[in-house]
């Protein structure tokens, strides 16, 4: 084992404890499996036998499943409804020990839901072929925010890293972020961040982790793969992110570092590009990325971690998670 082994094994064992809070949308996703019959008569569409349902936590809650099977503490600043979706994101939170007490239930709210469709033959493994999105945002309650902001205030003299989670449900707003932000700072404490939509909004962060596509939506233009180009991308990310590191996610491509006054470090994809699934790939970087610094990594060390870890959630369907264990034999293989 060489000393960089070394010393990424060191900081993966420096997971195990670190309080991460997580603030963001909490999503629950369902998944039913079927397996196929036959062609209706009444439309062209498949008959699915109903074989079981399962539930897991989604958006932010992907994140929190991630740091609590790498051996952290998560701690969850969110908001769901006061509906069946919302009493099953808490009995997951109970199921997995994550404590809930950042948690709001507003009245007028619906706990965003994604219900995927998976079917396939008996003895085949199972395809999504449909996925059904229950779109919610919040309302803008006052109420809402001012819980979000003291839960937040009182966690930045607590917690080891703050973890943004913003799939567009409006639980993270540009204001809040603004104003929590300096807290954080004050306490040297890394904020990442993860935005679908809105990744030039929230300005000031430790790092962010946008996917290519997201990038383009962002700046406005398409990727392609001249390093000139990509280089000019980064700076420019990294000029209007106001953030310190800005790590480009690709797919198959890999992952590209970027820090002020550095070069841009290259990362090639961790195993094999036949992927089985990327959903939630983004989660687990994230969720690595965001551990590691927690534990005293650089930006490239943990990039490098996370770059493994997304190479092995991208091989599990669904939503998966891994744990310190494989992250390990990865990194020593």
């Amino acid at each position: 084992m060489n000393n960089s082994t070394t010393r990424l094994c060191q900081l993966i064992d420096g997971f195990a404890g670190k309080k991460i809070a997580v603030w963001g949308d909490i999503i629950l996703d369902e998944y039913l499996y079927g397996n196929t019959r036959r062609i209706s008569r009444e439309a062209p569409v498949l008959i699915l036998s109903y074989k079981n349902q399962d539930f897991s936590l989604g958006g932010g809650g992907n994140a929190l499943l991630n740091l609590k099977a790498l051996g952290a503490k998560p701690i969850p600043v969110g908001v769901i409804g006061p509906d069946t979706a919302g009493d099953k994101v808490n009995q997951l939170l109970k199921k997995h020990k994550i404590p809930a007490e950042h948690i709001y239930i507003e009245k007028s709210f619906a706990t965003p839901q994604k219900t995927r469709i998976l079917a396939g033959e008996e003895n085949t493994r199972k395809q999504q072929i449909l996925r059904i999105d229950k779109d919610v945002k919040i309302s803008g309650d006052a109420a809402v925010y001012e819980y979000i902001l003291p839960a937040l205030d009182a966690l930045s003299s607590q917690v080891d890293a703050l973890l943004v989670s913003d799939y567009h449900y409006f639980t993270v707003t540009p204001k809040l972020f603004q104003l929590m932000l300096p807290k954080f700072k004050a306490s040297n404490i890394p904020v990442s961040l993860d935005s679908r939509f809105r990744l030039l909004e929230f300005k000031g962060a430790t790092v962010s982790t946008p996917n290519e596509p997201e990038v383009e939506q962002a700046l406005n233009l398409e990727m392609h793969d001249d390093p000139k180009f990509i280089d000019n991308t980064g700076d420019t990310l990294l000029k209007q992110s106001e953030s310190e590191a800005v790590l480009l996610t690709r797919g198959a491509k890999g992952m590209v570092l970027f820090t002020q006054d550095q070069p841009s470090y290259t990362i090639p994809v961790h195993g094999t590009t036949d992927i089985v699934d990327v959903t939630g790939a983004g989660d687990t970087v994230i969720s690595v990325f965001t551990l590691a610094l927690a534990a005293g990594a650089t930006f490239p060390e943990a990039a490098e971690l996370a770059n493994y870890a997304g190479g092995i959630v991208v091989m599990k369907k669904g939503t998966a998670t891994l744990v310190s264990q494989e992250l390990k034999e990865a990194i020593l293989s």
